[in-house]
């Protein structure tokens, strides 16, 4: 009697456990579909718009209105942490913007190494006391510097406080109404400040933020702070992620900004209306993921206050990064953004999920975020389990798991063609024909084993931020030319 009892309990709970996973490749494909779906239409959106900003690639025009008195005076913040082996280029590229008017400002956050002297030796700074606005609250300042011979460049040195806190004292320092965000280990090409600021004054009342496209500067060649030789990264690292920022940045925020859902301008390379940061308390410090959290805080209060606006990105206005070339150096920055894309999702966002007050950016920014990215790690990893289980259970056969991963494969393959069509038919920044063979190439093995760490790493991430991990993490400069 106990044996028959115990095999109608197995029974039950193998037919229980048919019907669940059952239920969930019906959940599963639902999701598979709706996503597929969901890229299509932002990636339409880009296709859309890619021959308006081919339109608006005119370097002749470019020129005459780099010159322009029209142009609105930014200021440009480079916060700088243990930077000295890139910071001179990274200032250098910046002095030497075609730009009517604007200024640079510094910030060395506390640094370990020789950044501050570096700088002031360079550009022969002296300390200056300055009048700056305490609008928004920041750790203590030790000196700012400047030289009447660099009019347009400032230095200030102040106490370690992070990225965020660094961007508020150099807030606070600024002159104009205009701020630009740029990395320290990241170059401007001569007129990606006069196209960004052109797409902000095609409305400029409106147009609370502009972000610039970043590109992936590893094996080019670069001399006074200008890249010279455009090439095709020859690490793997680099090269994978080459292509993953090209359907980012091609396939993906083109067609956000163009229904007004950017949720994110990246860190390296951004434009924003400061009193507008300023009303939004300033970027948040101890914040992983700060460069989401303030466009976020920026949706959020001009919908709330019944302000119109408009997020855009700048496709041309192009931002050369150094992309971290190790293992280690990659996933710490991995797990930076999956720690900051939860906190700000949990903190920041789900208060304006499916609010209809927050139209486009509540409706469809945020669910998209939540489902398709934070959580993104948690349905591949139950998809992994379950088709464990489908095939322990007899429930079907590898030739089925095969055909789908293909389908799923190919689907994700032709959006990151697409993503290499708009680069080549709106930009072609790698002529060679065989920079475009191994554009191809990395764009098919992004899938083979890179994705599928980027879980991992995404996942580690989330068990970080549990931990109240708030770190910056390992990031290790190198030489431009390396």
């Amino acid at each position: 009697m106990w044996i028959f009892d115990y095999q109608v309990l197995v029974d039950s709970f193998l037919s229980g456990l048919r019907q669940f996973l059952l239920f969930y490749s019906y959940t599963a494909l639902f999701y598979v579909i709706l996503v597929t779906l969901l890229y299509y239409f932002i990636f339409g959106f880009s296709i859309r718009h890619i021959f308006s900003i081919k339109r608006g690639i005119q370097y002749n025009r470019m020129n005459k209105l780099s010159s322009s008195s029209h142009l609105p005076p930014v200021s440009l913040l480079v916060p700088a942490y243990n930077e000295e082996l890139t910071i001179i280029e990274n200032v250098r590229s910046l002095l030497a913007l075609n730009y009517a008017e604007y200024e640079v400002i510094v910030v060395n956050d506390g640094s370990q190494d020789h950044t501050l002297k570096r700088m002031i030796d360079e550009f022969k700074l002296e300390l200056i006391h300055p009048v700056a606005s305490s609008s928004i609250k920041t750790g203590k300042i030790r000196g700012v510097y400047h030289n009447p011979e660099y009019p347009n460049l400032y230095l200030v040195d102040k106490e370690n406080g992070g990225k965020a806190d660094s961007l508020n004292a150099g807030i606070n320092l600024s002159h104009y109404r205009l701020i630009s965000t740029i990395d320290a280990d990241s170059l401007l090409e001569k007129d990606a400040l006069t196209r960004i600021a052109r797409v902000y004054m095609e409305n400029p009342e409106e147009t609370i933020a502009v972000g610039g496209n970043v590109r992936i500067v590893n094996s080019c060649t670069v001399e006074d702070g200008i890249v010279k030789d455009v090439q095709f990264p020859r690490k793997l690292l680099p090269a994978l992620q080459n292509v993953e920022y090209t359907k980012a940045f091609l396939g993906g925020r083109i067609g956000w900004s163009a229904v007004n859902g950017l949720i994110i301008i990246s860190g390296a390379f951004g434009v924003f209306q400061k009193d507008k940061v300023i009303a939004v308390g300033g970027y948040r410090g101890g914040y992983p993921g700060e460069d989401m959290n303030i466009v976020i805080k920026l949706h959020r209060y001009c919908l709330e206050n019944k302000i119109p606006y408009r997020v855009a990105f700048c496709p041309d206005a192009v931002c050369w990064t150094q992309a971290p070339d190790s293992y280690r150096i990659l996933s710490s920055q991995r797990k930076r953004w999956g720690r900051g894309n939860l906190k700000n999702m949990i903190e920041e966002g789900i208060h304006m999920v499916l609010r209809p007050k927050y139209k486009i950016f509540g409706m469809l920014t945020l669910p998209y975020n939540i489902v398709f990215e934070t959580l993104n790690p948690y349905f591949r990893l139950s998809g992994l389990l379950a088709i464990l289980g489908y095939w322990m259970l007899n429930m079907t056969d590898w030739s089925t798991v095969v055909i789908f991963s293909l389908v799923n494969l190919f689907s994700c393959f032709s959006l990151s063609l697409g993503a290499l069509f708009i680069e080549e038919t709106a930009f072609g920044r790698y002529p060679k024909l065989s920079d475009l063979n191994k554009m191809l190439l990395y764009s098919f093995l992004m899938f083979v084993g890179y994705r599928q760490i980027g879980v991992w790493w995404r996942l580690n991430g989330h068990v970080q931020f549990l931990r109240n991990n708030n770190s910056w993490g390992t990031m290790v400069r190198t030489n431009f030319n390396k």
